[in-house]
């Protein structure tokens, strides 16, 4: 059945394939061309799991956030392993901070949408 939650079930499963290709890659670009590039990537695919997953499944806030940091941790043991990578703290830091900005994110939409009587009060 077609619907909006099997339609993020499916763009989650897509995004996490092409978010794990990239971290486990060796890039064909110079990582260090623009400063922080890596970590702007890494909270922004985090921001974009944690909409999806969110839209998917409706899990609690802390689900969400525990399942992602594992991720955020597995990712970065392999890059430990990897000859053309490398394991960093900051980079989960940096995947912790867009779930926050999502969650953020979402705090503000909501509110901003009840203040303006926009959507119905029994959203969020």
């Amino acid at each position: 059945m077609i619907n909006k939650q099997n339609i993020f079930k499916l763009a989650l499963a897509i995004t996490l394939m092409v978010v794990s290709y990239l971290v486990f890659s060796k890039p064909s670009y110079n990582i260090n061309s623009i400063p922080n590039f890596d970590k702007l990537g890494h909270l922004g695919s985090f921001f974009v799991l944690s909409c999806l997953t969110y839209f998917a499944f409706k899990p609690r806030w802390y689900l969400l956030a525990v399942v992602l940091a594992v991720y955020a941790v597995f990712i970065e043991m392999v890059q430990s392993q990897l000859s053309y990578r490398s394991a960093s703290v900051a980079d989960v830091i940096a995947d912790m901070m867009g779930i926050a900005l999502f969650y953020v994110t979402l705090w503000l939409y909501i509110k901003y949408f009840k203040a303006a009587k926009i959507i119905d009060d029994s959203v969020g």
